[in-house]
């Protein structure tokens, strides 16, 4: 008992000094190398800040690749890394939901904390409603999100956002105000092409309607005057009851629907089945919640996957 007191005074006594050493060595380091270490919480958080912000910061992401963000829960050791960062960008509330737990935690003179979405307005989800109804209040439905937080699904909102990263990092880091400025208008141009491609897609399309499996693509619906039927409601994991399934495989049929989307990141055996029942394809559309490790490391990025999803609702949308 003794030793082991004795070396937890010894190890108390190391971080201490380590973190005196600590600080020395970041007043020193902060003169030769003076990029800035910005925390995000999941992929497309991560490229609108990196494309922003260029080599003028150290960009990392919380939420590890290939995991599902509305289920994550961020440990300790996550908690330190945030407390740790110069900034920390998520994209809202609704979907981080555990931020508005933390952000007392954080000094926020020390860690500016950005919203990327603070300047959308979140429209109610109506899947969301349903499926707390159809639940009765139990457990399950107290995690529905009320309002939908995929504004990143539609270029023309993800250009809102990074113009929001844009200027909340600017007002907290004046000094590199012109270099955001340029990468951010860079950056910015691309999403316009991507939103002119999207309009040019869908211009003179007469069958209008697609089905997800889950609803991500609200906003992108509305943008481009699209109709988005969903399998289940904001969250994936949310199972379809009965009844909705009932009511999908009808909507199919009536409807005259030619694809079924899934993801690829999460389980597709319910798309696979009503696909199945009502005789129609599958295909992905990737509602850009994650990229795995394989997708990063190949090069895939916001653009390039929204570029993929356009072709991909281009078999449904004619």
């Amino acid at each position: 008992m003794k030793k082991t007191i004795a070396a937890a005074a010894l190890l108390l006594s190391s971080l201490l000094l380590g973190a005196c050493n600590h600080n020395q060595e970041t007043d020193t380091a902060s003169v030769d190398d003076p990029a800035l270490s910005i925390m995000t919480t999941f992929y497309p958080m991560y490229e609108f800040t990196k494309e922003v912000v260029g080599d003028a910061a150290e960009v990392s992401l919380l939420i590890p690749a290939g995991t599902e963000p509305h289920d994550f829960e961020p440990s300790a050791k996550d908690m330190a890394k945030m407390m740790e960062a110069d900034a920390f960008v998520y994209n809202s509330p609704e979907l981080e939901t555990w931020v508005s737990s933390l952000t007392d935690s954080i000094d926020t003179k020390q860690t500016t904390i950005i919203e990327a979405a603070q300047a959308i307005d979140l429209v109610e989800s109506e899947e969301g409603h349903a499926h707390e109804a159809d639940h009765d209040h139990d457990e399950e439905a107290d995690h529905v999100h009320e309002l939908d937080p995929h504004v990143w699904t539609d270029p023309v909102l993800a250009i809102q956002e990074v113009e929001t990263i844009r200027d909340q990092l600017s007002a907290a880091y004046p000094e590199q105000k012109d270099q955001f400025a340029e990468n951010a208008a860079a950056y910015i141009k691309k999403l316009s092409a991507l939103d002119d491609a999207y309009r040019a897609a869908f211009k003179d399309a007469s069958q209008r309607t697609f089905v997800t499996q889950h609803a991500a693509f609200g906003y992108l619906a509305r943008q481009y005057d699209l109709v988005e039927a969903s399998i289940s409601g904001i969250s994936p994991d949310q199972e379809p009851t009965p009844s909705r399934l009932a009511e999908l495989k009808e909507y199919v049929e009536t409807n005259q629907v030619r694809v079924i989307y899934f993801e690829e990141n999460a389980s597709s055996k319910v798309a696979e089945t009503l696909a199945s029942e009502t005789g129609v394809e599958l295909a992905v559309l990737n509602p850009l919640e994650s990229l795995t490790q394989e997708q990063i490391d190949n090069g895939e990025t916001y653009i390039s996957v929204m570029e993929d999803n356009l072709s991909a609702l281009q078999k449904s949308i004619k």
